[in-house]
């Protein structure tokens, strides 16, 4: 069994027992599981060779800064959220520019999936920066903003590059956030957890997925 086939079986794996851990309530299983979900894809991109090209250490490089973002998410401060979120922009924007190392040639139709998307996301979540507002001023207002339309950004040239596992990839990663800020903000949902997880990690595969076929 190839190398790289390991790695993907040991991220689904620890995937999977996230998902369960945030449903079962067990804060020690999810603090090993979510990061090594995204270790086991960084160590699958590294095994096929993709770092052979700048495109692959851009994605290399976007999933490093999203394992720091989980990991600094693992906590419940304002200061480790901040962290997180500052360590999630590098993540979009690096993921930005591998989507424009690919070429944005996606017309017509890629367009519009991808404009909509986003302002689906949008509209859905048109609560979030007035209830960002009220719990924290304009300390917290301004880099959430700012996160809201670098992810934007990001959803849009997903779908721009004209691979629909990379667009259906930065869609999920869309509505992951979405759900985060509106169960963070704006009401806490009980399912409001396992729905940020899954949403973020099938987002990260399939973003994966789709670079790596681009490259092949």
């Amino acid at each position: 069994m190839a190398s790289w086939t390991l790695w993907a079986l040991l991220s689904a794996f620890a995937a999977v027992a996230n998902w369960v851990a945030v449903a079962t309530g067990r804060p020690a299983v999810e603090r090993w599981a979510k990061p090594l979900t995204m270790i086991g894809l960084i160590a699958v991109v590294l095994s096929v060779g993709a770092t052979e090209s700048r495109t692959g250490w851009l994605l290399v490089a976007a999933l490093v800064f999203c394992l720091l973002g989980d990991v600094a998410l693992l906590g419940d401060t304002q200061a480790r959220f901040l962290l997180g979120l500052g360590a999630f922009l590098l993540g979009q924007l690096l993921y930005a520019v591998t989507f424009t190392s690919l070429g944005l040639t996606g017309g017509g139709l890629w367009v519009i999936t991808g404009g909509l998307v986003v302002l689906a996301a949008f509209v859905v979540g048109r609560e979030i920066l007035p209830a960002v507002w009220r719990s924290g001023g304009a300390t917290l207002i301004t880099p959430v903003a700012v996160y809201m339309g670098v992810i934007g950004l990001m959803a849009l040239f997903g779908w721009l590059t004209g691979h629909l596992l990379i667009g259906l990839g930065a869609a999920f990663f869309l509505a992951s956030d979405t759900i985060l800020a509106l169960d963070k903000f704006v009401e806490n949902r009980p399912w409001g957890h396992l729905a940020v997880m899954v949403t973020y990690h099938l987002a990260q595969a399939l973003i994966v997925l789709g670079v790596l076929r681009a490259l092949v």
